[in-house]
């Protein structure tokens, strides 16, 4: 592991070796060829590429943009994107997580995520064009029928043809119902769509041979609303019937989206059918729609959440070096001289890490679920099932949220430089804001973690797991963390399910006035649970590098054993998270409690003082 400026390399391998143990997927005949050594060759070849072609290709591509074209409808993306985009095809980065049958390496989600947090450390704008690809890849290979999977698999798996997920239109936002595209059935089994999307990632760029947009619409007679909806794939170009490329279709870019951040992305507006010749192919059964893409979503959710992990760690760790290197007044300690001896500095410092490493831990907890999920057809599985979904509507919420906060703490540790241009956190803060609004808003994450994930689920199966899990990393952590820091959890699981027991009797509009307040009370406890998680295993494995260690000591080694320095920060790390942010949770909690229906009674007239239309 060299050091870098993107990922803490060595605790990508904490999180994956020591916490959620990768290497126990090999009992399952799917992974059982796949051993550490696969595992870190593929890591460190992530940790490569994406330093030497993917993180320099960031700033150059921010300044540059995507450039539209109006007279031929193409989007030209940032030629430093080329040479990147080879060096990870090549690579098989594209295919690592797919099955060997269609070209793939087959690997578990957890290398696959914590490989992938690399890339979008190095630049979002880039990685957004695989993620969709990826998510495109998986619903031909769920949903599409053999001759589909002929066609399209082999070519978007090796990178060659990209893909894109098709939903937003100019009236149908976060109400996908309203969506008004039309399909119209053909003779020959085939589709006619017609009507417009907006806001599509990667919908027209020059990275692909061709793109396969995953597309909503309503075929002609069908019903409104979410249950009128079919899922249709509909490629850039046509494709004969031996896999070679025909005539374009008929969907153009009609306009590109100038953007606060992620320049580099194509954020395109598509029209389909204006020469009403577009042609696209139903996917799954019809009206099954909704039900299809929300796959592509909940993915895609994660990959947001990944994405807002990726950016806060590029931020984080461009503080940390700056705060090692600035001298800047007279700090507390004189072997300290540069402005990380400031205790403000270091506490923006702990704060950005102790949220970071939850991040990560919390990534790599769904991955690990979602593994589970699939080679277990029994209880285990379902559970692991359940707990995927409770946790997702947190992490994509949770950890975009704070990819705002970390990367403007990362500006604040700067001081003035840190908000101009010649200093990547700038980038890094601009970057990061979409995240909070990419598919499906926070608020939406947290009304669907409220509404659904909660109330709607009778028995609790949900939540059932996500408590079950948090009293397994209890019953762990006893007899090795201190009380006075598992009790702290403890103490806020309980008041969690006590606040629920109450939570359920509240009416609709109620339960929709705080259910942000729930989802940020719900990844702060998640948060915490997962550091005490970290700690148990810290603090054994800081007590086998330094016997005479105890709780609250400063270990011997720690300027010249960087093992005994990386335990003594997770402990540090979890402790500041438990001991000081977790404190935060009875605010949000009491809140609640006390709404009282306040939020309901603003009136569009309470919000005085603008001119009425």
């Amino acid at each position: 592991m060299r050091p870098n400026l993107l990922v803490d390399s060595r605790d990508v391998r904490f999180v994956l070796f020591e916490m959620f143990d990768i290497l126990k997927l090999s009992e399952y005949d799917i992974y059982k060829e796949f051993d550490r050594d696969t595992y870190e060759a593929v890591l460190d070849l992530a940790e490569q590429i994406a330093m030497e072609e993917v993180y320099p290709a960031n700033a150059i591509a921010d300044k540059e943009g995507v450039t539209f074209n109006p007279d031929d409808h193409t989007v030209i993306v940032p030629q430093v994107y080329k040479k990147a985009m080879q060096a990870f095809n090549e690579a098989g980065f594209t295919g690592l997580v797919q099955p060997v049958d269609y070209g793939g390496m087959g690997m578990p989600e957890m290398l696959y995520r914590s490989a992938l947090e690399y890339f979008l450390a190095a630049s979002i704008s880039f990685t957004i064009y695989i993620t969709l690809s990826n998510g495109a890849t998986n619903l031909v290979r769920i949903f599409g029928n053999e001759e589909q999977k002929r066609l399209y698999l082999e070519k978007m798996v090796s990178g060659r043809w990209g893909g894109t997920m098709c939903l937003t239109e100019p009236e149908a936002g976060s109400d996908v119902g309203a969506i008004k595209t039309k399909a119209y059935r053909n003779a020959d089994g085939t589709y006619s769509i017609k009507g417009q999307k907006i806001f599509i990632s990667s919908g027209e760029n020059d990275l692909y041979e061709n793109i396969i947009h995953m597309v909503l619409a309503r075929i002609d007679g069908d019903p409104e609303g979410t249950k009128g909806l079919s899922l249709f794939l509909v490629p850039k170009i046509l494709v004969k019937a031996d896999g070679t490329l025909g005539r374009r279709n008929d969907v153009i870019c009609t306009g590109v989206e100038h953007k606060m951040g992620i320049k580099g992305s194509a954020t395109c507006t598509l029209s389909f059918g204006d020469n009403d010749s577009c042609i696209g192919y139903l996917m799954g059964n019809e009206r099954d729609g909704i039900k299809n893409m929300f796959y592509m979503m909940n993915e895609a959710r994660l990959d947001v959440g990944l994405e807002g992990l990726g950016v806060s760690s590029a931020a984080y760790m461009h503080a940390v070096q700056y705060a090692k290197t600035r001298i800047q007044g007279k700090t507390v300690t004189k072997n300290e001289p540069t402005i990380i001896g400031h205790p403000d500095v270091k506490r923006m410092l702990l704060w950005m890490k102790s949220h970071v490493e939850a991040m990560r831990m919390l990534v790599a907890l769904i991955a690990c679920k979602i593994d589970l999920s699939r080679v277990r057809n029994d209880e285990t599985g379902k559970k692991a099932h359940a707990l995927v979904e409770f946790l997702i509507p947190i992490c994509k919420a949770g950890n975009t949220d704070l990819s705002w906060l970390i990367t403007a703490e990362a500006i604040q540790v700067y001081g003035g430089y840190g908000y101009c241009g010649e200093y990547p956190v700038e980038q890094y803060a601009r970057d990061s804001k979409i995240l909070s609004i990419y598919e499906g808003t926070n608020g939406i994450q947290s009304i669907d973690l409220t509404m659904r994930k909660i109330l709607s689920d009778e028995n609790r199966v949900r939540y059932n797991a996500y408590n079950e899990f948090a009293h397994e990393v209890l019953k762990a952590a006893v007899a090795i963390v201190p009380d006075e820091i598992s009790s702290e959890v403890n103490k806020a699981i309980a008041e969690m399910d006590l606040l629920l027991s109450t939570f359920e009797k509240k009416d609709t509009i109620a339960a929709l006035s705080v259910a942000t307040i729930l989802q940020q009370a719900f990844r702060i406890l998640t948060h915490a649970i997962l550091h005490l998680q970290s700690m148990t295993i810290a603090l054994q494995k800081l007590s086998m590098l330094d016997a005479g260690y105890s709780f609250g000591k400063e270990p011997a080694g720690l300027n010249d054993n960087s093992e005994v320095a990386f335990y003594y920060g997770k402990i540090l790390s979890a402790q500041f998270f438990i001991n000081v942010e977790l404190r935060k949770l009875y605010g949000l909690l009491q809140g609640i409690h006390n709404e009282n229906g306040i939020i309901a009674k603003a009136h569009a007239a309470c919000f005085t003082g603008v001119p009425e239309v």
